[in-house]
Order: C-alpha cells, then sequence, then structure tokens
C-alpha cells in the first residue's frame, strides 16, 4: 500500500493511464508504485483499459511492462492491442491461463508457497518473472481468478495483499481488473488497493466512475467511456466551477442596423442569448446573423445544429445575402451536424471544450433546444440541467453562447420558452408569429438583457433577400405576443390605426 507521505500532488508526476480523458478524471493520473483496481462485468472494457495502460504513448524508452493474465492467451491479446493500434514491443506476458502450456501438463495450481505443498506455486514464478523483468508497470488480468486457486477467502486475501506488497516493494505501479458480479463480490479487494475504478454499462452508453482514490481527489460521477477503433476514450464530465478566465465585455454586433438598434449595438460578449419563438419565426436565421459577423470580424465561430444540416444552413445564409461559405472554407466558422443518437452528452462537451479552449472559438450557437435533448444520449431525467451547465461553462470562459428554443403554440398564451429556461439566458430575445388584419406577420421583441439597456417596444420583422430586417415598432396595439394583437381605443371610443 501506499506511504501517504510519499503520494505526490503533482500531476506531472503521475502515471499516465494511456486513455484519452481518463488521466483528466484522475487529476493527472495514477499515483506512482499504486495498486489500482479496474472492475466491472464482462465486456465494460477492463483488459482494453489494461492494454493501454501498459502502451502509453508517454511510458519512456527505458520503463517495460508486464502482463500476468489469467484470462485471455496471449496471442490474443496482442492481436486486440494492435488492432487498437497499441505498441506492445517492451511488454512481457506471464500466461496462467487455464488455457496455457503450464495447465496442459499439472493437475493443480494453488497460490500456496511450495514448501507448503507439493503442487506447482505460482506466486513463486510470478515472483520470480518480476525479479527477472523488473517491469515499472504490471497488468493482472483477472485477479479475481486466484479466488479459485486458493483453498478459502482468507488465503485470498493474504496472498494478494503479499503479492502487492511484493509490487510495491519493486516500485511497480500495478493495474488489477475484477470480473465484479453479484456472484462474485470483491469488495475484499477494494480495500487492499490504493484506487478503483468502475467501468459499467447502462442502456446506452459506458461509463467509468472513481470509486476510490487514497492520497488524491478526482473528478466525482461518471464520466462517458467509448470504445472505438482506435481503442478506450474516456469524455469528462463538464464542470463548469473548473474553468474561469478574466475577459472585458464588448458588444457583438449583427451587421444588421435595425436589429442591433434593437439590441442597443447587439449582443454583450460572454453572455448567453435565448432566441425565442414557434417554428417559421426565424430563430436560426437571426441566430446566424451573429455568428456570420463574429467570424467576418476575426471571431472563431461554431454553429452545433440538431435541426438541420451545414448544407442548408448554408443555403439559408446564401438566400438572405448573408452567405457564409467563405468563411467556413477561411476556418473561422464550424457548422457541426449532431445525429440523433451519435454521441453522450459528456462527447458533447467534451468536443465542445476542445472548440472553445484548444480551436479558440469564442462564440458558439447551439440550434435547437428540443433536437439538443433528443439527440444525446446520457442526459438522465433532467435532459436540460446539462444545457444550464454548458451555459454556465461559456460565460465563465468569456463565450458568447447562442441558443434557438422553439415553442410551440403559434398563437395563444405566450411563453418565452418552452422547458422553464429562461433563468439560463442573459438575454431573450422573442420572435413571434401574429395575425394582424387578416394577415399573418413577424414580429421581434427583447424581453431581457441583464447587461444592457434594449430597445423594450415590440417591432415588426421581415427575413428578405437582404437579409434580417427590423421595422418600425407596433404602436397602438395590445396582446402582440399573444399572436392575435388588439388596437387600443383612445378616449373617443375610436381605434389607433
Amino acid at each position: 500500500m501506499l506511504n501517504m507521505d510519499e503520494v505526490t500532488t503533482d500531476p506531472s508526476q503521475r502515471v499516465s493511464t494511456g486513455i484519452a480523458g481518463a488521466d483528466e478524471v484522475l487529476n493527472g493520473g495514477l499515483i506512482p508504485d499504486s495498486a489500482t483496481l479496474v472492475r466491472g462485468v464482462p465486456g465494460a472494457g477492463k483488459t482494453i483499459f489494461a492494454l493501454h495502460f501498459l502502451a502509453a504513448p508517454e511510458i519512456p524508452d527505458d520503463q517495460t511492462g508486464l502482463f500476468i493474465n489469467l484470462g485471455e492467451p496471449p496471442g490474443y491479446l496482442q492481436s486486440s492491442a494492435a488492432g487498437f493500434g497499441l505498441d506492445l514491443e517492451s511488454v512481457e506476458f506471464l500466461s496462467l491461463s487455464p488455457t496455457g502450456e503450464q495447465f496442459q501438463d499439472e493437475a493443480t495450481y494453488t497460490l500456496f508457497e511450495s514448501d507448503e505443498v507439493e503442487t506447482a506455486s505460482l506466486v513463486a514464478e510470478i515472483r520470480e518473472r518480476i525479479e527477472a523483468a523488473d517491469p515499472d508497470r504490471v497488468v493482472v488480468d483477472p485477479v479475481t481468478e486466484f479466488r479459485y486457486l486458493t483453498p478459502d477467502q482468507h488465503q485470498f486475501r493474504v496472498q494478494v495483499l503479499s503479492l502487492l506488497d511484493f509490487l510495491h516493494e519493486t516500485e511497480a505501479t500495478t493495474v488489477l481488473t475484477s470480473q465484479a458480479a453479484e456472484s462474485m463480490p470483491d469488495e475484499d479487494l477494494q480495500f487492499l488497493v490504493d484506487a478503483v475504478i468502475d467501468l459499467a454499462e447502462t442502456d446506452d452508453h459506458r461509463t467509468m466512475e472513481v470509486t476510490k482514490f487514497r492520497g488524491s481527489g478526482s473528478r466525482r460521477g461518471r464520466h462517458t467511456v467509448v470504445i472505438s477503433g482506435d481503442g478506450m476514450t474516456v469524455w469528462p464530465r463538464l464542470i463548469p466551477e473548473r474553468h474561469s478566465i478574466e475577459f472585458t465585455p464588448e458588444k457583438l454586433a449583427s451587421g444588421a442596423s435595425g436589429l442591433d438598434e434593437l439590441l442597443h449595438g447587439g449582443l454583450t460578449t460572454g453572455t448567453m442569448t435565448f432566441f425565442s419563438g414557434p417554428t417559421g419565426a426565424g430563430k436560426t436565421t437571426t441566430g446566424l446573423q451573429f455568428v456570420r459577423e463574429a467570424a467576418r470580424s476575426g471571431r472563431q465561430s461554431v454553429v452545433y445544429s440538431f435541426e438541420e444540416s451545414p448544407t442548408t444552413l448554408q443555403a439559408r445564409s446564401a438566400a438572405i445575402g448573408s452567405p457564409i461559405d467563405e468563411l467556413i472554407e477561411a476556418g473561422r466558422l464550424e457548422l457541426i451536424s449532431v445525429e440523433p443518437e451519435e454521441w453522450t452528452v459528456d462527447e458533447f462537451t467534451g468536443r465542445l471544450r476542445t472548440a472553445v479552449e484548444t480551436d479558440g472559438a469564442s462564440v458558439v450557437m447551439i440550434d435547437g433546444v428540443s433536437g439538443f435533448t433528443r439527440s444525446l444520449r446520457g442526459l438522465g431525467k433532467n435532459p436540460t440541467d446539462h444545457l444550464v451547465k454548458i451555459g454556465r461553462y461559456l460565460r465563465n470562459t468569456g463565450v458568447t453562447g447562442i441558443v434557438t428554443n422553439e415553442v410551440h403554440s403559434i398563437t395563444g398564451e405566450f411563453r418565452a420558452t418552452e422547458r422553464e429556461m429562461s433563468h439560463l439566458a442573459d438575454n431573450i430575445i422573442v420572435l413571434r408569429h401574429v395575425e394582424d388584419g387578416g394577415q399573418l406577420r413577424k414580429v421581434i421583441g427583447v424581453l431581457k438583457m441583464r447587461a444592457s439597456d434594449y430597445d423594450s417596444r415590440i417591432h415588426e420583422f421581415e427575413i428578405t433577400e437582404n437579409g434580417v430586417v427590423v421595422g418600425d415598432p407596433l404602436t397602438g396595439r395590445r396582446e402582440i405576443l399573444t399572436g392575435t394583437p388588439q388596437r387600443i381605443s383612445n378616449q373617443r371610443g375610436t381605434e389607433h390605426e
């Protein structure tokens, strides 16, 4: 076990798992000379985790690894690693699997010392191989197979603890895997090791959770795990409080004079703006006006579309005289279409973080709250809670967020947001269909802006071949946002025209 006086909190001194995202969850990686139990049901990814650990690209050239396998034969493990592009050239294998050659000639193996019984001793063989190889990293996969090779639970715990103490003396960092199941509990193993990582499978995705980490903190909760042709990737949960920068708010104009006048210069950077309204009211088109102008002024921008393809968005922008093709080709604007069930919410926020922290995006548009809640896996019972976290993250990093939110009523009782998310928005801009004098028209109004003043009147709104046009305020009417405005009568009983 670890000596707490020797534990380092410096991430640069940690031992990498070799898995993208996992080290972030572990606050830099595993602690040197520690023992970590990676547990989960069959198929959860325990052996893949172990293979990444032994093939981590961060391993210095002079370090070696040892894979002690009691499950799959070495040939299968090596071919699996090669399929994921993992290099195990510096890794030795000690096969104690029942399918190994040594089990063809011997009838029984136990973990007793060889001088206690006349059968072969696995402990002695393991010790000899470790002393000969002097590995820096050791994997035992799965350690729970040792239960079948000892006469009782007490001997199992004693021998495992002896093995861990020996590995710690050799300064090896160790990963043990456990076939976690109700029929084979592993609480005793969790007690013996320094860290415990749970790999699990839900109905729609895999997860990783650090339930024990002696001598260190870690990212709380369950984090998405994806296993693909490139191996294992962990997408950490978004924790907005971990991200914060100092920035000076500015005005982000739309380039449409009437719209900017309505907003007294535009949107304040570092705020969240909701464009809310029914289908066809112009939410996406209006949001794209700000994104396009931001990209034209040199701000890196990205649009995540949950409703329409990039081709459709490009065609829509071109149709109103605001083409974005050149901005996309120049790399200042990126349109990303998110397909249903393609990503988990952790994958989405991970890619969003890359856009902001690596690619320098300062304007982010999420097109379609309904699509967001329908398309992403792992959202749980309260999907909009994740959108709240995204909004807090964008604010903390000084990024201007734009969200389109569809309300389902065309006319009738007015609601600014369909899913009671008004507390997320710093600014709410309402677009609405109204029936006035037998004609269907559009209107636009600002419900709130926290960081600046604005024109509080409701204006006519049009989408033309020359862009979005904010017209005159609708005076002499009331109940405009219900969709059926009423003219206000003056004191003589006549109506304002």
